[in-house]
């Protein structure tokens, strides 16, 4: 086996090259592009993590029922266009049977199958016991 020895430290001239410099996150990029160390300092005071927090939440919240408010607004117009659709339809059967059902439109349409209106009272049969 072989036995443990320590790195050797590499000379500033023989560094091996991992591409453009350090690798940068999201976070870096973040920072060099809103250039928050010239507000926040050096990093993000943690006191400051939790009323930041809720504001956030807050507006999420804000923005979710501003949304679904104005999708109830445009589902309430649809179902009250049906609702005024359905009442100009009802209206119209109404004023057709009414028509239909007097006694004169009645005698129009019998006629045709042989049955007169009759001109007289009907006679009451009265049968004694």
């Amino acid at each position: 086996m072989s036995q443990n020895t320590f790195k050797k430290k590499l000379k500033k001239g023989n560094t091996p090259k991992r591409g453009n410099g350090p690798r940068k996150t999201i976070f870096t990029w973040i920072e060099e592009k809103l250039n928050v160390t010239g507000l926040l300092g050096e990093g993000v005071p943690v006191q400051l993590v939790p009323p930041v927090g809720f504001v956030v939440l807050l507006a999420l919240i804000y923005i979710w029922s501003n949304h679904r408010a104005e999708n109830m607004v445009r589902k309430i117009e649809r179902v009250q266009q049906e609702v005024e659709d359905l009442r100009a339809d009802v209206t119209t059967l109404e004023a057709e049977y009414m028509l239909s059902s007097m006694q004169s439109e009645v005698a129009k349409r019998v006629s045709e199958k042989g049955i007169e209106e009759l001109n007289q009272p009907p006679i009451k049969i009265e049968v004694d016991k």
